[in-house]
């Protein structure tokens, strides 16, 4: 009798542990559910309308609970559709946001509570208010450790960031990677930015939130695609595809900014990176064929205002700019860019070193020349170099190997295939174009 209570008792936890799947047509079969580790909820095909989705539950590593489209991006959320992700380990896959619009708030949002959740293989394509000034963001990550992958982001046109990271007390370590941002057309103001990591107001704080390897094409909202404004983040391994809108470390210290491209075809106004705030690390990153200026340079230091409140543009100090293959830019050192006479503050201890230069002039455009710069080891490739270098650059009358894909070789380094040509990047049912010719 023991023995047979006993198996019982293993049958019972057994069961009781087991995953389960759910089918549901609406938000409102959503909230009437208890979910546990290790249950799915398939979202069945079609257009969900005006659907306030809120998927709540707590997971584990082992067992995620996962919300995701039965059929991978035929699940439609239309009208004024929105999704709330609240809980822990949570993952939602292949939704896709078209034909439609909201009035505030966020269309996905990662509550303050959320943490290891994932939001992967979902779209959300022109979902613009008919009032461009109308502002609300696309997704807005709060909590901890949470990820957006494997999405695509295209056509907004409307005010607010696209994808935001908002800060705590505590570091977040959010992660953003093989996404697929798409065309932002110019939004005419602030406010048009595809990422920002932080806000003004806590751009003192330590966020460790790493993007890499998403593609960024045509991202013009405004003069940031990416703005930095928080502590010890990490961007790598990026495509900027013709981008006006530059990488700003606009507030915040100790970002990291590598193994990133650039490559403007010669379209006016692309630019690079600019640098404000302190001990900065930019290294081997590409920039090739860009024409921006000033601000928008391939690589832009700025000048600093004195006495600065936390909205300002705070002064560059312990910059090493390093390792870089700066190809055929206008402009491919924009020192004090920003300058006038109300902000001066000049760059300290900055260091450019070991940066090679594919031009047939001074890279160096100053726009206060009383800035002091350490220049160190620089090779500029030319064979119709004007004039004379200035210290800290060796010309080399040599000119650098360029690939069968357009891209230029360091010397010495190796044929490569960037990311964008070997990884996947975006939903895997969007089928979308990442070929991206260098012209």
């Amino acid at each position: 009798m023991k023995t047979i209570i006993f198996t019982f008792f293993l049958v019972w936890i057994a069961l009781a542990g087991q995953a389960k799947d759910y089918r549901i047509h609406s938000a409102k079969e959503l909230e009437a559910l208890v979910l546990s580790p290790g249950d799915r909820v398939l979202m069945e095909p079609g257009e969900w309308k005006d659907q306030k989705i809120v998927f709540k539950g707590n997971g584990t590593k082992a067992r995620p609970i996962v919300l995701l489209a039965a059929n991978p991006g035929k699940t439609v959320l239309s009208g004024n559709s929105s999704l709330v992700i609240d809980g822990a380990w949570l993952l939602v896959d292949g939704l896709s946001f078209e034909y439609g619009f909201l009035t505030g708030g966020e269309v996905v949002d990662f509550s303050e509570k959320s943490t290891y959740c994932r939001l992967t293989n979902t779209a959300i394509v022109d979902y613009n208010n008919p009032d461009e000034k109308v502002d609300y963001r696309w997704v807005s990550l709060r909590g901890s450790r949470n990820r957006v992958d494997h999405c695509f982001f295209k056509g907004k046109r409307h005010q607010g960031v696209t994808l935001i990271v908002w800060l705590s007390d505590t570091p977040n370590y959010h992660q953003i990677d093989h996404n697929y941002f798409g065309p932002r057309p110019e939004l005419g103001r602030n406010g048009g930015e595809t990422i920002r990591i932080g806000t003004s107001t806590w751009s003192f704080h330590d966020s460790f939130t790493v993007v890499e390897e998403n593609i960024f094409e045509h991202c013009n909202g405004e003069l940031e695609a990416v703005s930095n404004k928080s502590c010890k983040n990490i961007i790598r391994n990026n495509l900027f595809y013709e981008c006006k809108a530059t990488l700003t470390l606009r507030h915040g210290n100790h970002a990291e900014v590598y193994g990133n491209f650039f490559l403007g075809n010669g379209k006016p106004g692309t630019g690079g990176v600019r640098i404000i705030g302190e001990d900065h690390f930019v290294h081997d990153n590409y920039f090739q064929d860009l024409t921006g200026t000033s601000v928008s340079a391939a690589i832009s230091v700025m000048a600093g205002l004195p006495n600065p409140i936390l909205t300002s543009h705070w002064q560059v100090k312990n910059a090493v700019i390093t390792d870089n293959l700066i190809v055929n830019c206008k402009e491919p050192f924009a020192i004090a860019a920003g300058y006038n006479p109300g902000r001066y503050l000049p760059a300290l201890n900055t260091v450019f070193a070991k940066n090679i230069i594919v031009a047939n002039e001074s890279p160096l455009k100053w726009y206060d020349e009383r800035v002091v710069i350490d220049f160190k080891d620089n090779q500029i490739f030319s064979k119709s170099y004007s004039g004379t270098p200035e210290k800290g650059f060796v010309l080399k009358n040599e000119v650098v190997k360029r690939m069968e894909n357009g891209l230029y070789l360091k010397p010495g380094q190796p044929a490569f295939k960037p990311f964008w040509e070997s990884t996947k990047i975006g939903p895997d049912w969007a089928k979308l174009n990442t070929s991206f010719p260098v012209l």
